[in-house]
């Protein structure tokens, strides 16, 4: 797991290629690697959240209670590991548009290496600065993109014009997963399973 990892950042078109030559499980990839690394973000900002807090200007830095944040943290982790499945399930399910064959399980195993940069990220919610956050998270969206864009023609075993396409697709149905993910918080919120601040 740590070798891709570190292949995605320093040489993602090799590792595309050594991710692709492996047969891997779903039960394996969940457990070395989807598990571990979307406990990063949940982990850390269930820190950033209850022990560092966060301010604008000058202001005293606004915090959660421990249950509070304990329950959205582990709400937040297993929406990260749904949201790998659902997407490597679109994949597994646009792939026959692009005369790309992979099975599913090969689906969810890239989008799991794909999301590698956002759950890397996560760590800057250790310290819940909101300029930390929007670099930190741009950079991670952006890479994961790139991943993407370069991912897909390889991974896929399509030519690159048919990579673009399959990948903006991909792209798309990623943002409607967030949007969805974003309606949910609201909902679980309004039936009262949201933040509890620290007085």
């Amino acid at each position: 797991m740590i070798n891709h990892v570190w292949g995605l950042f320093t040489h993602p078109d090799q590792e595309w290629q050594d991710i692709r030559g492996e047969e891997e499980s779903i039960s394996h990839m969940y457990l070395t690697h989807v598990l571990v690394l979307a406990a990063i973000p949940a982990i850390s900002a269930y820190i950033g959240t209850t022990q560092v807090g966060w301010a604008i200007g000058d202001r005293t830095p606004v915090m959660l209670t421990e249950s509070s944040a304990l329950q959205l943290t582990v709400l937040t982790y297993l929406a990260m590991l749904a949201g790998v499945a659902v997407m490597g399930a679109f994949i597994h399910w646009m792939a026959r548009t692009y005369d790309a064959s992979p099975n599913l399980t090969q689906c969810i195993v890239f989008s799991a290496y794909t999301a590698t940069p956002l759950f890397v990220g996560g760590l800057a919610a250790l310290y819940p600065h909101l300029w930390l956050a929007m670099v930190v998270g741009t950079a991670a969206i952006c890479y994961t993109v790139y991943l993407l864009y370069v991912g897909i023609p390889t991974f896929m075993g399509i030519p690159d014009e048919e990579g673009f396409m399959f990948s903006s697709s991909v792209l798309a149905v990623g943002l409607v997963v967030l949007v969805a993910m974003i309606a949910c918080s609201v909902i679980l919120w309004g039936i009262g399973v949201g933040p509890i601040y620290t007085s």
